[in-house]
């Protein structure tokens, strides 16, 4: 009887503790989020929700994102560093604009798939997707093309399928704006040598406005000491001179 007893005390705290488990798990859900479980996944939907930043109290479990369809407009840092199994994040169809260097610190290793597409993005970080595996979708975002962004391109496993959908919406040279960076890029072209370019133009335009100052002070200078001397010099021409005041002097003698 005691056997049986205890077998029954087991089970009973056993079936408690899932209960339990899966009762705070439901609770862990966002409130304005929909939490399904699908083939032993965590699947967070929190599409077309009016979200306008990224809930904080996700569960931790979470292996499935959909945040697409708000008016999110920032990424902060560590935005998801508690979903360590996170690996699909949807982030498309925001108004995101602004991307920290740490906003997916703590996601890197598991992230499969990031799709950050139609949003106000023109640029990001190089630090920002550092490290991440994921492919990623960065089309249909107002993109400025520069060093910056090709650096960025540079280390990123971009979508093949929307690749050609990343448009340069404005550059650093007006010519390539209105075309997919990648067509840019292939073509030879190199955006950080026209940020080298432009710095060094930079640097000589100060330079050469601090030599023309120094020159004009110079100038000014020189002109100012020699109006000085010529009014000295004039102030002197007209004193008396040592014979004039010696013959004044004698003429006075004979007279007494």
């Amino acid at each position: 009887m005691t056997h049986e007893y205890a077998c029954w005390f087991m089970r009973f705290t056993e079936v408690k503790w899932i209960f339990l488990n899966n009762h705070i798990r439901l609770m862990a859900c966002p409130t304005t989020c929909h939490c399904i479980e699908k083939n032993g996944l965590t699947v967070v939907q929190c599409m077309s929700r009016n979200l306008e930043k990224i809930p904080s109290d996700l569960p931790r479990d979470t292996v499935i994102l959909l945040l697409a369809s708000n008016h999110i407009t920032h990424i902060p840092n560590h935005a998801f560093k508690e979903l360590h199994y996170l690996q699909e994040l949807d982030l498309s169809n925001n108004d995101i604009e602004t991307v920290d260097v740490g906003a997916f610190q703590g996601v890197s290793d598991s992230l499969l798939v990031l799709d950050l597409s139609n949003n106000r993005i023109q640029s990001v970080p190089k630090e920002a997707f550092a490290r991440l595996r994921a492919k990623i979708s960065l089309s249909n975002n107002p993109w400025h093309c520069e060093c910056m962004l090709q650096e960025v391109l540079r280390e990123l496993r971009l979508d093949p399928e929307t690749v050609n959908e990343v448009i340069c919406h404005t550059a650093v040279q007006e010519e390539y704006a209105g075309k997919p960076v990648i067509q840019v890029l292939d073509s030879g072209i190199n955006f950080c040598n026209f940020h080298h370019k432009t710095t060094d133009v930079a640097m000589f335009v100060t330079m050469f406005g601090w030599f023309t100052m120094v020159i004009a002070y110079v100038i000014y200078y020189v002109r100012h000491n020699q109006e000085d001397a010529r009014r000295h010099l004039e102030y002197l021409k007209s004193l008396p001179s040592s014979s004039q005041i010696s013959k004044d002097f004698d003429t006075i003698s004979t007279v007494l």
